[in-house]
Formats: structure tokens, sequence, C-alpha cells
């Protein structure tokens, strides 16, 4: 596995890896901004531990009580069910199976996963789950195979 590219920090509460995020690769990988384009550090970076659910579910991740949402006796909640169901069809993306992952593996299953998923066969940096860029050599690539 490819040490340091993704990391702890980067997974969000949700189950987001903010990683393949096109906002986080962009910034991450020195492109200037454009307009309407956001540079992100990642949820956790930012102190933000979720940008998608936090302001429902604040209460617990601002006290720190629970670090992921499977940690929640309310797992999955309908926030979560909504952002899940957005992302699964938009991206084939899971945030509610990995959360799974991690609760019954670890976060090492989690980074496994999708460095085998988002992995650009050009260059081998990390291809954007938004749009299926590589931000460091600049090919698009489908990841959905």
């Amino acid at each position: 596995m490819k040490e340091g590219i993704f990391t702890e920090e980067l997974i969000a509460p949700c189950g987001m890896n903010c990683g393949l995020c096109s906002s986080y690769l962009a910034m991450s990988r020195g492109h200037e901004k454009r307009r309407g384009m956001a540079h992100c550090t990642g949820c956790r970076v930012r102190k933000k531990n979720c940008s998608f659910i936090k302001k429902k579910c604040g209460p617990k991740l601002q006290k720190d009580q629970i670090q992921y949402c499977h940690e929640c006796e309310d797992f999955p909640c309908e926030n979560l069910k909504k952002l899940d169901a957005r992302y699964q069809k938009n991206y084939d993306y899971s945030f509610i199976e990995n959360l799974k992952l991690i609760r019954d593996k670890d976060i090492e299953a989690l980074f496994e996963k999708d460095l085998a998923r988002y992995t650009c066969p050009d260059c081998g940096d990390i291809l954007c789950i938004h749009n299926g860029k590589c931000y460091s050599c600049m090919e698009i690539i489908s990841s959905k195979d």
C-alpha cells in the first residue's frame, strides 16, 4: 500500500474519504482556485468534523462523544441515509458501507479499498471521486469500472 496518501484525519465522521474529493485534491495538488471551486483540507483538519450532517448531529460530534457515525445508536440515521443515497446514485460510493468496513475491520481496510479503486493507472496518484480526474497528471479516467 502507498504510504501517506490517505490518513485517518481525512476520513470524515460520515464515512467520506476526503482524500478523494475534488476540493481536497485540487488544493493538495497545488491547483489555483477557479470561480465556483472551493479548496478544502478535509472535515477533521478544518475542525468541522462533518460538513454535511454535523449541524443535525452536532452534540455528539462537537463533544467528541463519537468519532464516526457508526458509533451512534441511531446509525444509520436519516441524514446519513440521504447523503449515502446521493453519493451512491451520483458516484457509486457508499458512506454507510465505508463506516461498516471501518467498524468491522479497520480504517486500513477502507484505505486499501479506495486505493484499489481510485488509483490513477497513468501516474499512480489518486483519482477524484467526483469527476474521475487525476489532479497530478490531469487525466480523466472512469473509476467506476
